[in-house]
């Protein structure tokens, strides 16, 4: 097949891409962002910027798509690449809503709501990688027969369990004292504050643990002075964004992944590989959180902003080895069945062929 892609460079743009490439498949990319991927080709489309971009944009994007001539048309996210491929009046079609392009662009203005109810229109197909999801596209006029659930997934042979790495631990703290990790973007929707003051409540029962924040972001200044203020900063580590290549045996040399987000689409790819990596879970309690992580079974789930209920949570987990150690085998089974970055990928390929044999009919 001759596949075309639509969408920003991201990991999980990059991840579909790369699969279906290595799948044998003719990949097309047209981005923004420019990136080299091997076995993809890649088109830049980025119009000097001015008022008309847009519209020069999704001219130049529907001649590129006239002459590609692909079997099939992928957007990733509805506004502004699903618009995108919706202008270029290619079919099949195929979109697939991030979170905020359907859950928070269309209370934006009648206008944004109109503009996603067209791509949802003219998509023939829409995928999404949770069930969170599907009622508001159906709100916003999709068609329940053309939605199927195929999650991003996590690469199950990259994140995998690598045993404690001592390098790691020691350039944080002291090989054999635990250690909590976030890996959330330093921004206000994922709430890294309230794992801070937690942070300030679990010191004062067991001193020696040490909190990795790992990430960047406009709130990391506010949140190194909160760390401060409270005089917990060399408990609280902040060491950057980590090399996605360098994450799973820095996971697995953790003991504790934490999530404080006020909001995700799904599953966090991040607490996803968390799992992977065999780590019991502390995450914020909404959405779909309860479908990956059962309390007491997996994981904990606590209240949005609340760092008492998040610090007596570490707390038990940290005093109960063995727990840690049982939820971390049940986390890596459920990612393994149930979230698994290949399985996904084979159903979208059968979906992808399915749907190109109907539209040569």
């Amino acid at each position: 097949m001759k596949i075309c892609y639509i969408s920003t460079k991201s990991i999980h743009t990059r991840r579909w891409v790369e699969y279906f490439a290595e799948r044998g498949h003719e990949v097309h990319l047209i981005t923004p962002d420019y990136d080299n991927i091997e076995g993809v080709k890649v088109h830049e489309v980025n119009p000097k910027a001015s008022k008309f971009s847009p519209f020069f944009k999704a001219i130049m994007i529907r001649n590129l798509v006239k002459k590609i001539k692909p079997d099939i048309l992928h957007a990733h996210q509805v506004v502004p690449f699903g618009l995108y491929g919706a202008l270029s009046a290619f079919h099949p079609f195929v979109v697939s809503p991030w979170g905020s392009d359907v859950l928070i662009f269309p209370k934006s203005s009648i206008i944004s709501k109109w503009l996603v109810r067209f791509v949802l229109n003219k998509a023939d197909l829409i995928t999404c990688d949770t069930d969170h999801i599907k009622e508001p596209l159906i709100e916003l006029g999709a068609e329940p027969q053309k939605i199927n659930l195929i999650y991003f997934g996590t690469d199950t042979q990259k994140f995998k369990p690598l045993g404690k790495d001592k390098k790691i631990i020691e350039e944080i703290g002291v090989f054999g004292y635990p250690m909590v990790i976030s890996l959330r973007t330093l921004e206000p929707l994922y709430n890294v504050e309230s794992l801070i003051a937690s942070a300030s409540l679990v010191l004062k029962e067991i001193p020696e643990v040490k909190f990795v924040i790992a990430g960047k972001g406009s709130e990391e200044v506010r949140l190194k002075d909160l760390a401060k203020s409270l005089g917990i900063l060399d408990s609280v580590k902040f060491v950057g964004l980590i090399p996605n290549n360098e994450l799973p045996q820095y996971l697995s040399s953790m003991d504790i992944y934490v999530s404080t987000s006020l909001s995700d689409a799904g599953l966090a790819a991040s607490t996803a590989e968390a799992m992977a990596c065999g780590l019991p879970v502390v995450i914020t309690d909404f959405g779909d959180n309860r479908k990956w992580v059962e309390d007491g079974v997996n994981g904990f789930t606590v209240p949005l902003k609340d760092p008492k209920s998040l610090a007596e949570k570490i707390i038990y987990l940290l005093k109960n080895p063995a727990l840690r150690s049982e939820f971390g085998k049940r986390n890596r089974r459920i990612i393994e069945e149930r979230n698994n970055y290949y399985k996904e990928m084979e159903k979208m390929e059968r979906i992808y062929t399915e749907l190109v044999e109907r539209y040569k009919r």
